[in-house]
């Protein structure tokens, strides 16, 4: 006789689940706080390390000496670093972000005036990056090791080995100067003429990676034996290809867009300065140049926010592309 096991099978209520995911939250919920708080205390203290004096900075260097320390009086530069610190959490707890050196006007309203301009250029960039990066990696990994493939994955690395920067002034140089075809420099909400040179060389980079990660995820899944089973189903490739391959393929694809998307947004520094585009990327690089404090740990502080959002959201997106993923 076969011994019966007594071990009933395993159910996962729907309460169970839920449960789970609310634990997840709270746990990543958490783990957010600790991110941004240390976030906070970095950048106050790195800040600061940066050699020179804002007040004398913004005053220039012939304005006398009362003048100056009136300045250092008003924003608090004249007391101790941990009390400096000390009152900017405190003033952080309750909403305030503190008034820009160098247009006295609060830092939060400096920040969503530049909002705008950065979002579209982010958006855009990343759905040249999304759209061009899964098409090709796709084609790339239905051709693998053909010529198709081989080129596809030499423009990829191509991308990812030369910086936005030069890409950059590369596009400026072709496009702006040589041919005229496209403005080098000005406000996005002029045309969508202005937004195609830097939306390019700040999507070059995620286009690349998307199309290796999508690649190699592609390829991981085509080997599953569902696929060989969709196959001698007589399904036709595209339908095996987008309907069960590519779904299943797009976890780690959603990774890495949340993350590239992430970075975007919170400041394309170079590129904005480059073609002259007044985001939170110039505003930063500006605040940089001027040692504007409160807009500088502004503006850390609002990139490390989207960061950990979005980078929540692609956690929660992964889960739900593919049920074969448990939240534990």
């Amino acid at each position: 006789m076969h011994a019966v096991s007594s071990e009933a099978p395993i159910t996962i209520r729907p309460h169970t689940t839920n449960r789970i995911m609310v634990t997840f939250i709270i746990r990543k919920f958490i783990q957010t706080l600790f991110i941004i708080a240390g976030v906070v205390t970095v950048a106050f203290f790195l800040v600061r390390a940066i050699p020179g004096d804002p007040a004398r900075v913004m005053l220039g260097q012939r304005a006398d000496e009362q003048t100056v320390q009136a300045l250092r009086e008003q924003y608090g530069f004249d007391k101790h670093i941990m009390v400096q610190f000390g009152l900017y959490v405190e003033r952080l707890l309750h909403g305030d972000l503190g008034r820009s050196i160098a247009t006295r006007r609060p830092v939060t309203e400096v920040i969503s005036d530049s909002l705008y301009e950065t979002s579209v250029l982010a958006s855009t960039s990343m759905l040249i990056g999304i759209l061009f990066g899964i098409t090709l990696g796709v084609l790339a990994s239905v051709r693998a090791n053909t010529w198709i493939d081989t080129i596809i994955m030499g423009i990829a690395q191509f991308g990812i080995s030369l910086p936005s920067i030069v890409m950059a002034a590369l596009f400026m140089m072709v496009f702006g100067v040589v041919l005229n075809w496209l403005p080098i420099a000005g406000f996005i909400d002029r045309g969508w003429q202005y937004l195609i040179l830097p939306a390019v060389s700040l999507g070059i980079r995620p286009l690349a990676i998307i199309a290796r990660v999508t690649r190699s995820s592609m390829l991981d899944v085509i080997g599953q034996d569902y696929i060989r089973t969709a196959r001698a189903k007589g399904l036709n490739s595209q339908t095996v290809i987008l309907r069960h391959a590519l779904r299943n393929a797009l976890n780690p694809v959603v990774t890495t867009v949340g993350s590239w998307f992430a970075g975007l947004l919170a400041g394309a520094y170079f590129i904005e300065a480059m073609f002259n585009i007044p985001g939170l990327g110039k505003q930063s690089f500006d605040a940089l140049n001027s040692l504007d404090y409160p807009l500088i740990q502004g503006s850390v502080l609002f990139s490390a926010v989207v960061f950990v959002a979005i980078n929540f959201l692609s956690d929660l997106l992964y889960a739900y592309l593919d049920p074969r993923i448990k939240i534990q």
